[in-house]
């Protein structure tokens, strides 16, 4: 058991994943927070500003003490995080960034799907895609990790299994997910107003026009080596937080009838934060729940064809993003990753 003593800092407070961040740190063992950003209510006590009890005063950009941190997490909106982390980076500190700004390789498509250029293209070779179940290594040893998406996040832990053995079919995944409101963070806007969430289900950005496609796809591809798509239909439920992800792949022929109940069982036997249920359960949003929990269950079809579903579910806001980014940060500073997340 390791000593460590970790300062952080976290740009972005007031925000959803920000306050979930402060939650989780202010229960973490070996973690303290240094500082807490929002350009919005410097001055001011974090209490004051939303319903909690946690009496941080809130700085400003310019007044974050960065020499009292030696990590720093950026809860900024995507085009604005990049600039943020840059600084911290110039300041000798170890970067873990929960917007889309790095999640990305190529500053092109990053272009594509975001419709400005990227802000700092320069930085993107040092990016770690921070999902430790496939790149624990590499986030253990980097500075600037890019915190993946919850919607990717729930996919691709969906997948490894069937992409590490190259069981798909063709080049195809089509998957359905459903998002609590809080996915869409605490801006509001009229399709996330209380009247017109309640007691509907609505899908969004159906096809392949949702932000997080390139980010699946990317990763898809990198484990695969092959140029999957993804047909991606998200929607929006009447609930606060949690995502439930359901996955349709085709397997090769000579695959469909493999016992891949047990292959993801063994796959995942390692991993804290990925419970795999008992074959015949079936994941739903409450396994996961105020947990950094991937749940996952596996529904062979192969009795009608060469098919098999997959659900995924993970809390949007932890899992998905902070819980995710402090094990992340428990990986980088050589923590058991289990740390203050348990």
């Amino acid at each position: 058991m390791t000593d460590t003593l970790v300062h952080v800092g976290i740009f972005g407070a007031t925000g959803y994943t920000g306050l979930e961040l402060v939650r989780w740190l202010h229960r973490h063992p070996r973690a303290r927070i240094g500082f807490a950003h929002s350009e919005s209510h410097p001055g001011t006590r974090l209490s004051d500003v939303l319903p909690c009890s946690y009496d941080l005063t809130l700085v400003a950009l310019d007044e974050a003490p960065l020499e009292k941190v030696d990590v720093v997490f950026s809860c900024l909106p995507h085009g604005i995080s990049a600039e943020v982390c840059q600084r911290a980076l110039r300041a000798g500190k170890r970067v873990i960034d929960l917007s889309a700004d790095f999640r990305l390789r190529q500053a092109q498509t990053y272009a594509q799907w975001y419709a400005h250029a990227h802000p700092l293209p320069n930085l993107l070779e040092i990016a770690v895609y921070g999902l430790p179940e496939r790149y624990r290594a590499q986030i253990a040893q980097a500075q600037l990790v890019a915190n993946p998406g919850c919607y990717p996040t729930s996919v691709l832990l969906g997948l490894l299994p069937l992409l590490e053995a190259d069981a798909l079919d063709g080049d195809v995944v089509i998957v359905d997910s459903k998002s609590g409101v809080s996915g869409a963070g605490r801006k509001p806007t009229l399709s996330t107003h209380f009247v017109e969430v309640n007691e509907s289900l609505a899908p969004y950005n159906i096809g392949h026009v949702h932000r997080h496609i390139p980010e699946i796809e990317q990763e898809l591809n990198a484990v695969s080596g092959r140029s999957a798509r993804v047909i991606f239909s998200p929607h929006l439920l009447p609930i606060s937080r949690g995502i439930l992800s359901l996955i349709y792949v085709r397997l090769k022929p000579e695959l469909a009838t493999m016992d891949w109940h047990a292959r993801y069982v063994e796959r995942y036997a390692g991993e804290p934060f990925v419970r795999v249920l008992p074959l015949g359960q079936i994941s739903t949003i409450a396994h996961a729940a105020h947990t950094n929990l991937a749940v996952i269950s596996v529904h062979p079809v192969a009795d009608v064809a060469p098919w098999m579903q997959v659900v995924c579910c993970i809390d949007n806001l932890v899992k998905g993003a902070s819980g995710q980014a402090i094990q992340n940060m428990n990986l980088m500073f050589g923590l058991d990753e289990r740390e203050g997340l348990q």
